[in-house]
This record gives structure tokens, sequence and C-alpha cells, in this order.
């Protein structure tokens, strides 16, 4: 329970983090102070862009980048970094959780679970969502973790990943312009 309260405030801090930043217009003055660092900035907020913990001031950053610079650019470079992020999560659900799961439903009596995540179609349908998931401004880890549970190959994860990070980003660009 104490990890609950410790990441919903983080995930609040998180928030308001974000509406200061975009409220100061920190990001444009950043960004006014060189050229180099927009590539760059795209990529870190791509790396951002992953995690419950940062995906609301990375949504604002990769906004303000895609004011700036040409969309497509915005969004093949923080495509990049977020596939960088999400490989460490995907490394820890595959690797870590997944086993774990695996162990919890050996253990439980009469699971009508047992065999479901082993199913196909089970499988079809986690890493479809999971996409959804990636590609949407939620944060990637929940996402991440139903492609881990179905044991979905690292060169089949690396460009499901950076396909639906790039139509995010791509997205989040788009609107930004819209909006502003």
């Amino acid at each position: 329970m104490r990890h609950a309260i410790r990441d919903s405030a983080i995930i609040i801090l998180s928030i308001v983090l974000a509406i200061a930043i975009s409220r100061l217009d920190l990001i444009e003055k950043l960004l006014s102070i060189s050229e180099n660092i927009r590539v760059v900035g795209s990529f870190i907020g791509g790396l951002f862009f992953t995690s419950i913990f940062t995906t609301a001031p990375a949504i604002v950053f990769l906004g303000e980048i895609s004011q700036i610079e040409p969309i497509l650019i915005v969004a093949l470079i923080g495509a990049t970094g977020a596939v960088c992020g999400d490989l460490l999560i995907f490394y820890l659900f595959r690797n870590h959780v997944a086993d774990d799961l695996d162990e919890l439903m050996k253990r439980a009596k009469n699971n009508p679970l047992k065999f479901w995540p082993a199913h196909s179609s089970f499988r079809r349908i986690s890493v479809l969502v999971g996409a959804l998931i990636i590609a949407s401004p939620l944060p990637d880890e929940l996402g991440i973790a139903m492609m881990g549970i179905s044991r979905l190959r690292l060169n089949i994860f690396i460009p499901i990943s950076f396909t639906f990070n790039f139509l995010g980003i791509l997205a989040i660009g788009f609107a930004s312009r819209i909006l502003v």
C-alpha cells in the first residue's frame, strides 16, 4: 500500500511539473539556447515518453518541440528514444515479471486461467492491445507487460514499439499544432 501512495504522489507531481513547464515556456526557452539540443531533446522526450512517472512532462516536451521542428523528425527521433526506454521495461517484464506470474499461476489450485497465456489467441490479443497502449499517451508499462507476458520475441517487439511510439508522438505533434 505504501508503494501505491508513493507512486500516486510521483504521478501527481509529474503532472504538476508538466503543467508548470508548459505555463512557464521553459521548453521553448531551452530550445532557443541551442539548435542541436532539439534533436537530442526529441530523443530524450521519447525516452521519457515510456514511463508512467515521466509521460506527462514528455508529452508537453514533445509537443513543444513539434511546434518548432518538423513533426516527422520529432516523431522519428522521439520513437527511437522511446524504443530504448521500452527495451528496458520489456526486459524487466519478459525476464522477471512473466516468470513470477508463471510461478503464481502454477501454485494456484483450480486456476481457470492456467492455460490461457499459452493459447495463441491470447498472445495475439495481448500484443495488439499492448501495441495500442504504447501508441496512446498512456504510459507504456502496461502495454509492454502484456507483450512481455505473451513472450514476444525481441526482433518482433522492437519494430512494434518503434511504429506505435512513432504514431503516438506524431499524434502529439499534430495535436499540439492544432491546439496552439
